[in-house]
């Protein structure tokens, strides 16, 4: 396990999995905020988290009815409060991804500039990868510098799914 996935199972106090169009999704929670949100057999989900199994959570839930307002296109915002555990320049990369608006894209090259680290890009995305909150922090807008759908640690087709559902039009043909 990584530093950060060590974090996570430490912090988190509470837990849920909750079903979506594109597959189950664990939600978990620490004592701040929502620290994650992974669907079922993606990069870097954390596993079996010790936390308690609490669907009628507070916080859980009120994410869980925004998950599915989004997925039916009633929504696209969401207010959750969030405690992003990562490291310094890996939490800089997911609160860039943030004023991403919905139904636009910003590539890799974009996000480095955005965080004063242009040179960067690899390291960028490597940050944008291990984004452990799905969908709220909207890591599927970033897009290669030619607007190709790069990896997404939830699969390919999950992103453009996202994307179609959010009205995004970028140059992969795929969109169109």
């Amino acid at each position: 396990m990584s530093k950060v996935t060590d974090s996570i199972h430490g912090a988190c106090t509470a837990q849920c999995t909750v079903a979506s169009p594109l597959g189950r999704v664990l939600l978990a929670r620490t004592a701040k905020g929502l620290a994650g949100a992974w669907f079922e057999g993606q990069k870097h989900h954390p596993g079996v988290l010790a936390a308690p199994e609490r669907p009628e959570d507070p916080l859980l839930k009120s994410t869980a009815e925004q998950l599915a307002r989004y997925f039916t296109g009633r929504s696209a915002t969401f207010d959750i409060p969030l405690d992003l555990l990562g490291t310094t320049f890996q939490r800089s990369v997911w609160y860039a991804l943030l004023a991403i608006p919905t139904g636009r894209t910003s590539s890799y090259g974009d996000i480095a500039r955005n965080v004063a680290a242009a040179s960067a890009v690899r390291a960028v995305g490597g940050a944008v990868g291990r984004n452990p909150v799905s969908v709220i922090v909207p890591c599927h807008r970033v897009v290669g510098s030619d607007g190709s759908l790069t990896g997404y640690a939830g699969g390919t087709d999950r992103k453009l799914t996202l994307l179609k559902l959010e009205g995004a039009t970028i140059g992969d043909p795929a969109l169109r």
